[in-house]
């Protein structure tokens, strides 16, 4: 039986790559739930930003806070793009998860072809820096991480709630016609929302970097999980994914410390199985 300390330990593990999940999860989340748009590519969008910021840092002497600054208005941009082409073909839920895979593989192809399939790591003075607490260790890049990922998730579902720009989005979500009877420019509206989605992938690129060695093929290990987070938290709900995240985090985590770290992705994908029997109107 792991000691008292171990378990503790694994548990703050547990919060904090769950915010990171929460944060990865929330575009998804917004496009999903909003917009019906499945958007595999927010996977790549963040992985991008996750070496830009590693570029910015290392070559330009920007600190990676600093490239929030511009990687978030870029991404902002890329998003409100993608939503323009979408809206033009007509891209469907389904559709847009097969073309959303097909842009998740070009970026894919050119991060390799810019920065090589080569491991890359961002070295900070706070990346791998901890503070102590008793006997446990609190990462500042990780606890940065989990900070964000709440500040945003609060400040998004606020904006959702409290605002005539919100209201009209999930007006728009749940039925379209009459919102737009009742003057509500879905389009414009789902221009901003794409966008914002793609800043958040940016800044959750951010602390991928600070947090984890890239390469490009791990783009594909974060898409089930962040699936299951998403789920879990119910679509378009921004506080949902954070939520899902640390509870997946952290069941995670105790899974590692009590019986294997091969039983890990276990966890996420049963909770998500069990979910989808008993509640398949989730989805």
């Amino acid at each position: 039986m792991p000691s008292f300390t171990l378990l503790a330990q694994s548990v703050l593990s547990g919060i904090f790559v769950g915010g990171l999940y929460g944060l990865l999860g929330l575009g998804l989340s917004l496009s999903w739930g909003l917009l019906r748009l499945i958007n595999l590519a927010h996977f790549a969008l963040a992985f991008l930003g996750a070496y830009l910021t590693y570029t910015l840092s290392s070559a330009f002497g920007i600190d990676p806070f600093w490239s929030l600054a511009l990687v978030a208005p870029a991404f902002f941009g890329l998003g409100v793009l993608s939503q323009a082409l979408f809206a033009r073909f007509g891209v469907t839920q389904f559709g847009s998860l097969l073309v959303t895979f097909g842009l998740t593989v070009i970026i894919e192809s050119l991060i390799q072809w810019i920065w090589t399939a080569d491991y890359r790591r961002l070295e900070t003075s706070y990346g791998t820096a901890s503070w102590r607490a008793g006997g446990l260790f609190v990462p500042k890049a990780e606890l940065f991480a989990l900070a964000a990922s709440v500040l945003l998730a609060v400040l998004t579902w606020t904006w959702l709630r409290f605002t005539w720009v919100g209201k009209g989005l999930r007006a728009c979500a749940e039925d379209p016609q009459i919102a737009a009877a009742f003057g509500v420019n879905h389009r414009r509206l789902a221009l901003a929302l794409s966008g914002l989605g793609a800043a958040f992938a940016g800044v959750a690129g951010v602390f991928v970097a600070l947090v984890y060695t890239l390469a490009p093929s791990q783009i594909y290990a974060w898409i089930g999980v962040v699936f299951a987070v998403v789920i879990l938290g119910g679509l378009g709900n921004p506080l949902g994914p954070v939520i899902a995240g640390v509870a997946i985090g952290v069941s995670e985590a105790l899974t590692m410390a009590l019986i294997a770290p091969a039983w890990a992705p276990l966890v996420s994908f049963t909770l998500l199985i069990l979910l989808l029997l008993l509640r398949p109107d989730r989805v």
